[in-house]
């Protein structure tokens, strides 16, 4: 991705812009393939050098695929993504897309995504997303939970942990309105201590930089009042983990567009569930390699005590253990609510916000490419009728290690997220892996001191 085929030259002026604001420093920002955040903190008065020329960071100490001895990567700031922090005024956040040896550096997240939004583009598809992130208020040290009220058996939406947590909430709420978002409901969700805020879906860039921003700003409002948010997939053993639930529809021009192009409706078992021939195939490609893109959707260790077959407090998981889709049935990975949109339940909170979007259209684009076939649909409910799944339905991974087999053994999948990407990544996280199983535990030592 040597040229950057989908934004252009921004006519914003970063300094211009900022000092007609009160800015006075930039957070200029990328996020790297742990879903890390990172950025370097630039006075406003050399805003237009960075602009001009990025900002450098050393690769290797920014938690890439690289060597010490490698020269810098470059940040060139997105201008048009740029936010002004609401609680810090004299600070703007701007996501950039890093650059190495003179060309995009195809490690970076947030050029994945982009390099499926211009494969796409070819294709004439311009896609967007809505994004349900589901996060637990804890305790600051992340072993317990921070309203100690919080103790209901079936907590979801529970009104009086609604009002003792509202300051958090309202804030974070009034901040997205400032922002524009069009923040439309936040409720207690599933678990005790688990939240969730939704706002008006977009462009899959610019929600990506959205959802990035939202986990800076509950964390920042959260420690704040002597409390830890977290994405943490599975951050208390009984209890109901951290989903990242994603809706996406493909549409004929970025920006507000007139068509739905996976809108439709027909006999077929997708027609009849509010999709397109075009949506049945992205569909179909979903399905087709659900089992392969499960390590960029579950990134860690954790995500794995998630979905399954598992029990929890509530007695639900509403995680998936199978790559299935159906209608309006929230126990399947891939849920059509029926009007030209599919919600994926399989990702996670520490689902990077630019990867979740990028293998998803990865599999979708290949599925649309080969007329994926996605099947019939599965109208049951996953966790009660296990008698009822076929035989041949593919299962969901059960650890890391399974994960990252099934994704490097996935060709189309690695070529269509980039063959310098997935290297890395696999690298990177067959590296976690091993520092993880090397880790001796107080299980381990409960059950095998006297054997």
């Amino acid at each position: 991705m040597a040229k950057d085929q989908l934004v252009q030259e921004s006519t914003i002026d970063l300094e211009e812009w900022g000092r007609e604001r009160g800015v006075e420093y930039y957070m200029v920002n990328f996020t790297d393939m742990h879903g890390t955040q990172r950025n370097k903190l630039v006075p406003i008065r050399a805003i237009g050098r960075v602009q001009r020329k990025g900002a450098g960071f050393a690769p290797f100490a920014a938690g890439f695929d690289a060597e010490p001895s490698e020269p810098d990567m470059t940040v060139l700031p997105d201008a048009d993504a740029a936010i002004q922090i609401p609680w810090q005024k004299e600070i703007a956040w701007v996501p950039g897309n890093p650059v190495m040896y003179g060309e995009y550096f195809m490690q970076a997240p947030r050029n994945v995504l982009r390099k499926q939004m211009a494969e796409a583009a070819e294709m004439g598809l311009y896609f967007k997303t809505g994004v349900e992130p589901e996060f637990s208020l804890l305790s600051p040290d992340g072993k317990s939970l921070a309203d100690e009220f919080d103790t209901e058996v079936k907590p979801c939406y529970h009104q009086q942990a609604i009002m003792r947590n509202y300051h958090i909430i309202r804030e974070v709420s009034d901040y997205m309105h400032d922002l524009g978002w069009g923040c439309y409901q936040n409720d207690h969700e599933d678990a005790n201590g688990q939240w969730e805020m939704n706002w008006d879906f977009d462009d899959v860039l610019k929600m990506a930089d959205q959802l990035s921003f939202f986990k800076f700003m509950i964390k920042y409002v959260a420690e704040k009042n002597g409390m830890r948010a977290s994405f943490m997939p599975k951050p208390l053993p009984e209890l109901t983990g951290n989903g990242l639930h994603v809706h996406m529809s493909a549409w004929d021009a970025p920006g507000a567009p007139k068509n739905n192009l996976f809108a439709g409706s027909d006999d077929t078992p997708t027609g009849q569930h509010g999709l397109s021939e075009a949506g049945k195939y992205f569909l179909g490609g979903i399905v087709k390699h659900g089992a392969a893109s499960t390590v960029i959707c579950c990134p860690t260790v954790n995500s794995y005590k998630r979905i399954g077959l598992r029990s929890t407090t509530s007695g639900s998981t509403w995680a998936p253990n199978y790559v299935t889709w159906a209608g309006d049935n929230r126990t399947h990975l891939l849920r059509l609510p029926g009007d030209g949109r599919m919600e994926n339940r399989l990702p996670d909170g520490a689902g990077n916000p630019y990867l979740v979007p990028a293998v998803m259209m990865a599999s979708g684009l290949a599925g649309i490419r080969t007329k994926a076939d996605p099947g019939k649909p599965l109208d049951i409910n996953m966790y009660t009728q296990p008698d009822m799944i076929p035989e041949d339905t593919p299962e969901l991974p059960q650890n890391l290690l399974d994960a990252l087999r099934r994704y490097e053994a996935d060709e189309v999948l690695v070529k269509g997220m980039g063959e310098e990407f997935s290297t890395a990544f696999l690298n990177k996280k067959n590296a976690d892996w091993r520092a993880y199983s090397d880790h001796l535990t107080d299980w381990e030592r409960q059950r095998t001191l006297d054997c």
